[in-house]
Order: structure tokens, then C-alpha cells, then sequence
């Protein structure tokens, strides 16, 4: 038998994945939590096999969950359960130490199939998600000159960096300007700085060095 606990706020959804689990005479429930700290201060009496545990819960996140969990929970593996698989939050619950995903929507057998999948040792992810694990493992997030951006926060940077304007940066990678302006947002959070020319200085001044450093 596969035990398997659920850290899941949404009401529905909790029931929901409950019942899917319990479609499965190989799945037993082992535990059901509403939030992560109610699960840190539960699930290591219980230490399941795979933990379902939503990325975006009200208090503490899933992934701070994960990362949380790690060290108390050495013998369970954690299924990460999310709207978006292209969401940066995934890539991140994987870093902290998540093994997999399942969309929400998934048909129960697809949820059956990445339970099976992941205690099996293998790990439920699509290409895109797949390709920048192997990337990090590469050591490509290594390099200074993204500043973990995404690859979208940096097509806009290096467009803002030519003098394009949010709508004509908009027209070139096929999204809407308020899209663009979220993006940015973004990227000076991620930059610390407070407006464009402080962002476009610090993008300018990794570039030159870059430049510097490969042909010395």
C-alpha cells in the first residue's frame, strides 16, 4: 500500500483528492491537513510515502512546507499540486525538494499515474519544467547575468534595454502591455531596484562585465 497524506486549503479540492486516492485499493489516506503548519505540526507522526501538498496556501506556501519538511520527513517524497505547470513556483518547489507536480483538474487516473510514477521512483513533470532542472544541474542558473529571471523577464529586459516600449515590446513577443508591466514589476523586485533606469543600469553593467570577463 502507498500512504499518502493531502496539504490542501481549498475545501473541494481536499475532498476531492481525497476521494480519487481512495478510488485505488493500492492508495491509503494517512492524513489530511487544511495548511502546512497545521501538517508540520501532524504529518511526523505519520510520515507518509508521498505527501499531495498545494504550492499556494494561505499562510506559509507549499514550498515553504517542503523545505520545512525535508529534514522531518526524510522518507516521504512530495507531489506538488498546482494550476499552472509552467509556473515559477514549480521550479521553485522543485529546488526546495518536491519530486514532481500534478496539475489541478487532472483526471483521477492521471493522478493515480503520477502517485504510482513518483513512488516508483520517477518524477511527474512536463518537458519544460524538466529541461531547466537540468539546466540548474548543469550549473546554467550559475550564471550572474540572469539574476534569476525567467526567460520571459529577460526577453523583456533586453528589449527594454534597446529603448522598445511596453507596447512595442508587447507586439514583439505576442503578449499584452499590461503583461509587460507585470513583467517588469518583476524584474525589479528581483533586481532591488526601484524603476527602469536602475534595472536597465544593472543589466547594462552585468553585460559589459560579461564581455569583459569572456574575452580577457
Amino acid at each position: 500500500m502507498i500512504s499518502i497524506s493531502i496539504v490542501e486549503d481549498h475545501d473541494q479540492y481536499r475532498n476531492l483528492l481525497v476521494q480519487v486516492i481512495q478510488l485505488n485499493k493500492n492508495f491509503v489516506v494517512k492524513g489530511v491537513y487544511s495548511s502546512a503548519e497545521e501538517a508540520l505540526a501532524e504529518m511526523p507522526h505519520n510520515q507518509p510515502d508521498i505527501a499531495l501538498v498545494d504550492i499556494k496556501l494561505k499562510i506559509q506556501s507549499g514550498i515553504d512546507f517542503v523545505k520545512q519538511s525535508k529534514s522531518i520527513l526524510p522518507y516521504t517524497q512530495f507531489l506538488m499540486c498546482t494550476s499552472y505547470q509552467n509556473d515559477e513556483n514549480v521550479f521553485s518547489a522543485l529546488k526546495a525538494g518536491a519530486s514532481g507536480y500534478i496539475l489541478k483538474g487532472s483526471s483521477f487516473e492521471e493522478i493515480h499515474s503520477a502517485i504510482a510514477e513518483l513512488y516508483n521512483g520517477g518524477a511527474p513533470m512536463s518537458s519544460f519544467i524538466a529541461k531547466r532542472v537540468i539546466g540548474l544541474l548543469h550549473g546554467q542558473q550559475a550564471n550572474p547575468n540572469t539574476f534569476g529571471l525567467t526567460e520571459r523577464e529577460l526577453q523583456v529586459l533586453s528589449l527594454l534595454s534597446k529603448g522598445f516600449l511596453y507596447k512595442e515590446i508587447s507586439d514583439q513577443l505576442s503578449i499584452s502591455p499590461n503583461t509587460v508591466k507585470n513583467h517588469c514589476k518583476n524584474i525589479y523586485k528581483r533586481l532591488h531596484v526601484q524603476n527602469k533606469v536602475e534595472a536597465l543600469n544593472k543589466f547594462n553593467h552585468y553585460q559589459t562585465n560579461s564581455a569583459s570577463y569572456a574575452f580577457s
